[in-house]
């Protein structure tokens, strides 16, 4: 027996009660900057009900939460949600910077009637102008607020630690797993600017999406482009099961057995799972059989967008989707 299997033996039984971990998330998602313009009561109480209408699809893992029945209820009493507020002066002018209580918008969520698939990770954006050079977070904002708007947050490359844009959009598993390294996701949009249009690749747990796009202005252009963006994150990402869904994954990448036991980890913290149970493993890979509020092709696209999973294609024999553990 390979040592990997021995471990993998032994972990089984010693740490079988392996409490989760928590996932890493950058940024919270019950904080939101919204535009005001000004201090009155009546703008305070629409910013704060814009501000929870984008918590509850972040909460919601992006789903539109507008047509369930105490939706509208819910926005009205969203100042006693409200954990604090602060205005602040922006290079756009005055905006409302608010934060919700963590518990009281999962309950509400909760009694909305929503079965959530998991706060998503943020997208990172990597969009050069036509001059070639990355736009910096100024340049952005359209294509920003417009993701923001609806529940989705988005991540900004740090300049001393420059990724390649030509490598994210070809989906090179050393440049994702680098991504993920420094900014825990595994969403990145990579754009090019040229002439009133734009060419977009949307990289999501290793898969990419292509489209272009047109403008009137390149503010117009960016923030067709957030909204696109959400659009495509949606129907990847925003599937919910009618009921339990049950089925195999394999996952294939480890190289440890501590790998094994942060894979589990991974997987019992996400709230879509419900049960994992390991059915055999083999030259670094596992097959694994899991319970879930998702179908299994949807839940390993929801873990590769997290950043650590990467898909892998089409699903490995006698398994209903594949996974590849990056680190």
């Amino acid at each position: 027996m390979r040592p990997f299997r021995l471990l993998i033996v032994i972990l089984l039984l010693g740490f079988a009660a392996l409490p989760s971990l928590h996932a890493q998330v950058s940024g919270s998602p019950y904080s939101v900057v919204v535009p005001v313009t000004d201090t009155s009561d009546a703008q305070r109480d629409q910013a704060f009900a814009t501000a929870l209408g984008q918590v509850l699809t972040r909460v919601a893992g992006g789903q539109d939460l507008r047509s369930k029945p105490g939706y509208a209820d819910a926005l009205g009493g969203a100042a006693s949600m409200v954990q604090k507020f602060q205005y602040q002066r922006a290079a756009t002018g005055l905006v409302l910077d608010v934060n919700f209580e963590p518990g009281t918008v999962r309950r509400l969520v909760t009694k909305l009637g929503v079965a959530s698939a998991g706060i998503k990770p943020p997208v990172l954006l990597l969009v050069q102008g036509s001059d070639g050079h990355l736009l910096d977070n100024a340049a952005l904002a359209p294509l920003a607020a417009a993701a923001n708007a609806r529940g989705t947050n988005v991540a900004y490359p740090d300049g001393a630690n420059a990724v390649d844009a030509g490598k994210a959009a070809a989906a090179d598993p050393a440049t994702l797993a680098a991504i993920n390294q420094q900014y825990h996701t595994g969403l990145v949009l990579v754009g090019k600017l040229h002439d009133g249009g734009g060419d977009w690749t949307l990289i999501s747990g290793g898969q990419p999406q292509h489209w272009n796009g047109q403008g009137a202005t390149e503010d117009a252009l960016l923030g067709d482009a957030g909204n696109s963006m959400v659009d495509r994150l949606g129907k990847q990402l925003n599937v919910i099961g009618a009921s339990p869904s049950e089925g195999k994954l394999w996952i294939s990448g480890l190289a440890s057995a501590m790998d094994y036991v942060n894979l589990l980890a991974t997987l019992r913290a996400d709230p879509a799972v419900t049960q994992v149970t390991t059915l055999g493993a083999e030259n670094g890979s596992v097959l694994l059989y899991v319970k879930a509020s998702l179908p299994m092709k949807a839940l390993a696209a929801n873990l590769a967008a997290g950043g650590r999973l990467l898909l892998q294609g089409e699903p490995h024999p006698g398994a209903d989707a594949n996974l590849r553990w990056l680190r």
